[in-house]
């Protein structure tokens, strides 16, 4: 009796009033479908409207505040009706529930088949609506109903961005029917449109707090970026004002929402605008809901700090305008909470000073999405978020020193990004490079190397690992040297934790250093870093071997670096019995799972092209290069992940540069061909049969391929290669079928141009059965811009011309036997194609060093 009572007491009573804001009438034991004008409720605007008009019945009707003299009920009829009423909101709950548990435990496919008969895709505007989740949502009197059928609808649209991402409604459709698409953007709209009039009306705080969590899910999974403009700016106006609400749960959920905003396919221009309105726009400063127009404190109050003067006269220009967001997710992490929103902080901690912890960590985490996704806006705070993050990291919550450590990541990410050299960002408008030195040196002299120390956290000194991590590298060459060394030191000493967390963290922050420009040179640390990543590659965490395979890939990536360079002191002074190794420890990794072998495999190849001829000479070597090479061929012919393929043949394709190694004339050399060329014929993935053509393009002497019948297998595989370069049942393999066609073009003309006397019947008799099919690719070659997957390959027409007069000009030197027809057919083929290219490009036809042929 005592849960009815509650139950009854935290219903909405009401009585068919006209205007009535939630009508409970009854058809047997169902809520009615009778309609709730949509028009009549106000979705912006004064909140307070709102309020009135659903508290209206609650003032005027109900029979609790009519003595029992004026009722048309007894006291008896009155109380039983309150039972009834209770009784029923229960049912529809334990309804509810089990609607819940059905969704948790069915796939997604299955349930997006129901979608429409549980969410609205029609307003209501004044014509009967079916029933749906958001008929409960806005019309049911009791508010644990409409927080159970908003639990559900958030169920629904958890995880649903990829059925949502169908939906476009960027452009009018007038058409006789209603695509899928334009009825799933309908849907969304009014999901918008009922849940931000649910916002309005609703009084309880526990259901307001499940409304905009619903909100947050929502925004999370729509494709804003496939849909009209005004729906995130609706949503964002509506919820501006719940920031200040007296119940904290509200303020955090609100936080929750603004956060799934500015991270819902960043950057959107839309919310780029809505982040920068006036600070004070659509805030509230009391504890209702109403907006005022009053600037709220932590707008006035900013926290200052030593960097601050330095950081406003090195800010990059073009990036000023203030962001309101940021300046209150600090003001929330770092300023003393206001009396006003502490009436129901329920889990502060007894005597804190500042907000709840929850509210902190969320606003700390929109802090992240910020730095993740509109960059530009965060950097000009660089130096006070540098304030808060030491602050954070200095407290004794670890919880809120994590997101400290995860924000510290998120903005040396950023700018790293800026300074990419693929990035759009304009030289003025980055960070410079001395601001961000002093916000490293900031961090270092603060409390990450105490975090990163912190063994009884050790969750904590794996994020402090990843935010160490972040460091642009322009930036590290320029700190202090001390700096330099504790970074260096402390990686080095927490690889040898038991943790696996720390361990993997650890592994991967090693491999970014070792690619650092300053630091790839020195052979010491290149040492320290492959014997202490060796070691992780033994751990019994696939984690750790995962991190640590990489590692030793990008580690392999640096010895390549430093083959280019002029100086060879680096090559010399390398190890070889380390090389050993590297050498036997990635072998052992290429039997490992997947996510393991696709980068233990790289490493092979970059391994086997770094070996000096002194290495090779040695007895030693020779057994440890077989095997290396025969772990590339299986990987390459094994089932396993593409990624793995595609690693093993671009790691095959590094074994051909190194000229020191047997190719050709080495026994493993006819096994090395025979995979590639199974692959580039007969691998259902398009980019693995590039690389793998890329791989048969590299050898750059005509002894490297191998005898007579070797070279007529490669050439023989790469025309059946072209001629299959459209077989697939794969729709999603189509796209690379140009570059495929690319790729293979420039692997027969480079074998051409490598030609020798005794290969060129085998090259007639291919061009006789499939002369026109080859001819018609090798000129879609020469007149198309898109290049094959090898940088170094030639992009332009012209460059693309050259190489095919190239391998007329090496055709027409081989010295043929007497009356041997072939190596004339051969040039008349290619002078065809250089003919009809000049002509079709409207060049004149110059080629009169073929007219002596």
């Amino acid at each position: 009796e005592e849960e009815e009572e509650e139950e009854s007491s935290g219903e909405r009573e009401v009585a068919p009033v006209a205007g009535s804001g939630r009508e409970h009438l009854r058809e047997g034991n169902t809520p009615s479908s009778s309609t709730l004008g949509g028009q009549s409720l106000p979705v912006e605007g004064d909140g307070a409207a709102g309020k009135d008009l659903f508290s209206l019945p609650i003032r005027s009707a109900s029979w609790k505040r009519v003595s029992s003299s004026e009722s048309d009920y007894s006291d008896a009829e009155g109380g039983m009706q309150s039972k009834m009423r209770s009784y029923q909101a229960k049912v529809r709950q334990g309804a509810l529930a089990c609607f819940l548990s059905t969704i948790k435990s069915m796939e997604k496919k299955v349930l997006y088949g129901y979608w429409s008969a549980f969410v609205p895709d029609t307003p209501e505007l004044g014509s009967p609506q079916s029933v749906s989740l958001m008929t409960l949502t806005l019309k049911d009197p009791s508010p644990k109903t409409r927080a159970c059928a908003l639990q559900v609808l958030s169920a629904i649209l958890e995880g649903s961005k990829q059925f949502l991402s169908v939906a476009e409604d960027t452009s009018d459709h007038r058409r006789a029917f209603t695509p899928f698409s334009v009825m799933i953007a309908s849907s969304i709209r009014e999901l918008h449109r009922c849940l931000l009039l649910a916002l309005v009306a609703e009084s309880s705080s526990q259901t307001l707090t499940q409304i905009i969590k619903c909100l947050a899910n929502l925004v999370s999974n729509s494709p804003y970026n496939r849909l009209k403009l005004s729906l995130l700016t609706k949503v964002w106006n509506q919820i501006k004002p719940y920031i200040r609400h007296k119940d904290v749960n509200v303020r955090v959920s609100s936080l929750t929402l603004l956060g799934a905003m500015v991270s819902t396919h960043a950057p959107l221009p839309e919310v780029q605008l809505l982040l920068q309105q006036p600070c004070s726009s659509g805030l509230s400063s009391s504890n209702s809901v109403t907006p005022h127009l009053s600037t709220p404190d932590w707008c006035k109050k900013a926290p200052s700090g030593p960097f601050l003067e330095e950081a406003s006269v090195s800010s990059p220009k073009g990036s000023s305008e203030p962001c309101w967001l940021i300046r209150l997710c600090i003001s929330t992490v770092v300023l003393p909470k206001e009396d006003s929103c502490s009436g129901s902080d329920a889990g502060s901690a007894g005597g804190s000073t500042y907000e709840p912890s929850p509210m902190r960590l969320e606003a700390l985490q929109v802090l992240a999405h910020l730095a993740r996704g509109y960059f530009s806006m965060a950097q000009v705070y660089l130096m006070e978020l540098g304030e808060v993050i030491c602050k954070c990291m200095g407290e004794a919550d670890p919880s809120i020193q994590l997101h400290g450590a995860k924000l510290l990541e998120e903005l040396g990410t950023g700018l790293i990004q800026q300074y990419k050299p693929d990035s759009t960002v304009p030289s003025d408008q980055r960070v410079p490079v001395t601001l961000v030195v002093m916000f490293w040196t900031m961090m270092l002299n603060g409390p990450l190397p105490r975090a990163l120390q912190n063994s009884e956290h050790p969750t904590l000194q794996a994020s402090a690992c990843d935010a160490l991590s972040s460091i642009l590298p322009e930036a590290f060459s320029s700190l202090p040297s001390d700096r330099q060394i504790l970074c260096l030191t402390m990686l080095l000493g927490l690889n040898d934790s038991k943790n696996r967390l720390v361990k993997a963290a650890t592994s991967r922050a090693l491999g970014v250093y070792v690619l650092f420009p300053c630091l790839r040179q020195d052979v010491i640390f290149v040492a320290d870093t492959a014997n202490a990543i060796l070691m992780s590659l033994q751990d019994k965490s696939l984690n750790v071997r995962a991190k640590a395979a990489w590692s030793l890939g990008n580690l392999t990536d640096t010895l390549i670096v430093n083959m280019e360079t002029p100086d060879p002191s680096f090559q010399e002074e390398f190890s070889g019995l380390l090389l050993l190794k590297m050498l036997r420890s990635a072998i052992e990794a290429s039997r490992d799972k997947d996510k393991v072998k696709s980068n233990a495999v790289r490493a092979l190849g970059n391994l086997l092209h770094f070996l000096q001829p002194s290495h090779i000479e040695k007895p030693r070597f020779a057994e440890i290069i077989e095997e290396s090479i025969q772990a590339l061929i299986s990987t390459v012919l094994i089932e396993a992940a593409m990624k793995v393929r595609w690693n093993a043949c671009y790691a095959m394709g590094n074994v051909f540069k190194n000229p020191a190694l047997p190719l050709g004339t080495a026994p493993w050399t006819s096994q090395a061909y025979n995979a590639l060329t199974s692959v580039v014929t007969s691998c259902k993935n398009f980019k693995v049969r590039i690389r793998s053509a890329t791989a048969l393009s590299i050898p750059s002497k005509r002894e490297h391929y191998g005898s007579v019948d070797q070279y007529a297998q490669i050439w023989n595989a790469l025309v059946t290669a072209l001629q299959k370069s459209e077989d697939t049942t794969d729709f999603l393999e189509f796209k690379y079928c140009a570059s495929l066609r690319t790729q293979i073009c420039q692997a027969l003309i480079h074998l051409l141009s490598l030609a020798s006397a005794s290969d060129l019947p085998c090259i007639r008799e291919t061009l006789e059965l499939n002369g026109d099919m080859v001819q018609s690719f090798i000129l879609q070659f020469l007149k198309s811009g898109a290049g094959g997957e090898d940088p170094g390959a030639p992009h332009s027409s012209h460059e693309r011309g050259q190489l095919v007069r190239r391998a007329l000009e090496h055709v027409s030197s081989i010295q043929a036997l007497t009356g041997d027809t072939a190596r004339r057919a051969i040039m008349g083929f290619l002078e065809d194609i250089l003919t009809i290219y000049f002509d079709s490009s409207g060049s004149q036809v110059a080629i009169p060093e073929l007219t002596s042929w």
